[in-house]
């Protein structure tokens, strides 16, 4: 059973928090909760026929990522160089996880699905981030034995109330039947939030600044993980948890995010 803990508190939406647990009564409560809360549209909020979803004005604005793409950091390419192919960066220097996928690219026009998720409590989108993120890492997902989130120090997810990777974390272990393991990883110490560092500053930051929770390594020793985040920048982070992941036992590390930075050397 998937674990519940103080990083992945209930849906706040009113359409998904209650009735939850009473699957027989489940089809008249949501007919009752769609006529109280009609679906609306993830992005601009306007009403739609099903609840979780895109208008069709907002589809084509989200850049959703897909083949061709790098091999190992998902980076998506112009044209099809091969199944195997690396981006540049790969190329000079291979990642510390094995592989990262993304959902879609954080841009301008993306940017506000992942804000209102984070920040405006909008935790019921998750059930649809799951379905995305299922089919952009299907690959990986299938030979993983668990989910881990990168975690958020105690002083934030106080603030916050719950971890945003957690909750997705749990939603994809539903959603294809993966054992999310939210306390995997703990974040030692409270590190400055990377909004403006460069490259190097990002990895200053978070060295050192992770842990495997002591009564979770028998859980990941051995066991093919893959580590779920929001947002891939330059990848400081979820390497640095994948390192710690490695050290602990874990057989391969593989990233799964919402949303990947196409900064603008790579681009």
């Amino acid at each position: 059973m998937p674990e519940t803990t103080p990083e992945t508190m209930p849906e706040s939406n009113p359409r998904t928090a209650l009735g939850s647990g009473t699957p027989f009564l489940r089809p008249l409560w949501e007919r009752s909760l769609s006529a109280l809360f009609p679906p609306q549209c993830l992005k601009c909020g306007a009403m739609m026929e099903a609840d979780g979803a895109l208008c069709g004005s907002c589809w084509p604005e989200v850049a959703f990522i897909g083949a061709p793409q790098c091999a190992a950091c998902g980076r998506p390419f112009e044209y099809d160089i091969g199944e195997a192919a690396l981006c540049g960066a790969c190329a000079r220097s291979p990642p510390r996880y094995g592989r990262a996928r993304a959902v879609f690219v954080y841009d301008q026009d993306s940017r506000g699905l992942i804000l209102a998720f984070k920040h405006a409590d909008q935790t019921h989108a998750a059930r649809t981030f799951a379905r995305w993120l299922r089919r952009a890492g299907e690959e990986m997902l299938d030979a993983a034995d668990c989910l881990v989130p990168v975690p958020l120090h105690w002083t934030r997810l106080f603030s916050r109330r719950f971890n945003q990777a957690a909750l997705l974390a749990q939603a994809l272990g539903r959603e294809c039947g993966c054992q999310a393991v939210p306390r995997a990883l703990i974040r030692r110490r409270r590190t400055v939030p990377h909004v403006r560092m460069s490259a190097a500053q990002r990895w200053r930051n978070v060295r050192g600044a992770f842990a495997v929770h002591p009564p979770s390594r028998a859980r990941i020793e051995g066991k093919r993980i893959v580590l779920i985040d929001d947002v891939l920048t330059t990848g400081a982070t979820v390497s640095t948890c994948a390192d710690v992941l490695m050290r602990a036992g874990a057989a391969n590390v593989d990233v799964l995010t919402l949303a990947r930075v196409m900064r603008p050397e790579e681009s």
